[in-house]
């Protein structure tokens, strides 16, 4: 897992949020696969619309920019994002993402989730991720965004006042493996931290290979 605090700016949120109240939306089980439908309570703007498809290409824009995510998640592809609305008890119950989705397939690889309302906003509403170890909530400010493995199960908690805003969407990969993903991100913080400290250095230039030919080893392109 991995947050980014940054990834829209206040006004950008604030604008999203206003143009949420303007545009049409619909039952968001609509979007959920069959096993997960029932467990879906909550509301989406319109893909169809064109004013949704605009914010959307927006947000997916700044996604797919956004050095850490090119980083941690070495996008191959990206689908087009939800935006999401849960108020008055809405909820997403425990789910798995489809493995495929859209036509042609895009492999799940990668959710993520930017929090456009921030805390303050509603009560309840935490991204829960399920593991053998126990629950992680998450909860951000407006504008961050945590990616997460596709492979966990996860949960929105039902929002009990206020109303929680968010944008989700999915990456492919060009490394299916998450243990791959991390030990390449390991491995480029440590050589970024290196060259910050000693510049071109020997220790900065070997691990500088290692990460480079076990990018060309494990890469789908």
């Amino acid at each position: 897992m991995l947050c980014i605090a940054d990834l829209l700016d206040a006004a950008a949120c604030a604008r999203i949020r206003t143009a949420f109240a303007s545009l049409p939306a619909v039952d968001g089980a609509a979007t959920a696969g069959w096993a997960a439908r029932a467990a879906k309570r909550n509301r989406q703007l319109d893909g169809r619309d064109p004013g949704v498809a605009a914010l959307a290409g927006e947000i997916a824009a700044a996604v797919a920019a956004h050095p850490l995510v090119r980083r941690y998640a070495r996008p191959a592809r990206l689908s087009t994002p939800l935006l999401s609305a849960y108020a008055g008890g809405e909820t997403y119950g425990l789910h798995v993402d489809d493995a495929l989705m859209g036509e042609p397939p895009l492999r799940t690889d990668l959710a993520w989730t930017l929090f456009l309302a921030g805390p303050v906003a509603y009560e309840g509403g935490e991204l829960v991720l399920d593991s053998h170890s126990g629950e992680t909530p998450v909860k951000l400010p407006a504008g961050a965004l945590v990616l997460y493995d596709c492979g966990a199960l996860h949960r929105v908690a039902p929002v009990t006042s206020g109303e929680r805003l968010a944008a989700v969407g999915w990456i492919q990969s060009r490394l299916r493996d998450p243990r791959q993903r991390e030990l390449l991100f390991t491995l480029d913080e440590a050589r970024r931290s290196l060259h910050a400290r000693d510049g071109d250095s020997t220790e900065f230039l070997q691990l500088s290979q290692v990460h480079s030919q076990l990018l060309r080893l494990w890469a789908e392109v």
